[in-house]
């Protein structure tokens, strides 16, 4: 088994309200642990964010999607960091990032990917 430390970065662009800004799948044969998540406001307001995992492994009955966190608060020129943990993704899972405003966010996440 691997353990591949990686910097995943996504910049939301012109991606429209409400909709996925970024989505992180684990690759097949993978495990992945979230190590950090941090999300930084790129606009001249307040916005509003949510984070989610979705997952679809078989250790679920159907697929469930668990807020890592629901209308977080970011205020201009500020970042945050989102977890408090660690979390553990099986192959599949899926990492969402959503934000209440037009291209207002900068997301970085790192990452330990098991092979």
């Amino acid at each position: 088994m691997a353990n591949t430390f990686k910097l995943k970065t996504f910049e939301q662009g012109a991606t429209a309200v409400n909709t996925n800004i970024s989505t992180y799948t684990v690759p097949a044969s993978t495990t992945t642990i979230i190590i950090g998540l941090t999300i930084a406001n790129i606009t001249g307001g307040s916005i509003t964010v949510d984070a989610q995992i979705v997952s679809t492994t078989n250790d679920v009955t159907t697929n469930v999607s668990s807020y890592i966190g629901k209308d977080l608060p970011i205020p201009s020129g500020s970042a945050l960091d989102v977890l408090a943990g660690k979390v553990v993704l099986q192959t599949g899972d899926t990492i969402v990032v959503q934000s209440d405003t037009l291209a207002s966010v900068n997301i970085s996440m790192s990452i330990m990917e098991i092979t």
